[in-house]
């Protein structure tokens, strides 16, 4: 079972694109966008995902996308 990495297409807009393609390449993590998330807030004022029902918050896209391998090093879904 591969970790799962779900954006909101309005975070996507917002700049997290980069991060998407970027795990969309990797084969060991599944990656869905959703119209919303309703995690608005967080939406409004940073880039963001749900990484395993958690949710994973950066400034930069590459920022976001180094959170998220961290986090999943850190919590192994086994």
């Amino acid at each position: 079972m591969n970790p799962l990495v779900e954006f909101c297409i309005s975070n996507l807009a917002a700049g997290a694109q980069q991060t998407y393609e970027a795990l969309e390449r990797d084969p060991n993590i599944d990656v869905l966008e959703y119209g919303c998330l309703s995690y608005c807030t967080k939406c409004d004022r940073s880039l963001y995902a749900l990484v395993n029902g958690d949710v994973v918050e950066a400034d930069t896209p590459e920022e976001l996308t180094n959170k998220i391998y961290q986090y999943i090093e850190e919590n192994p879904l086994f």
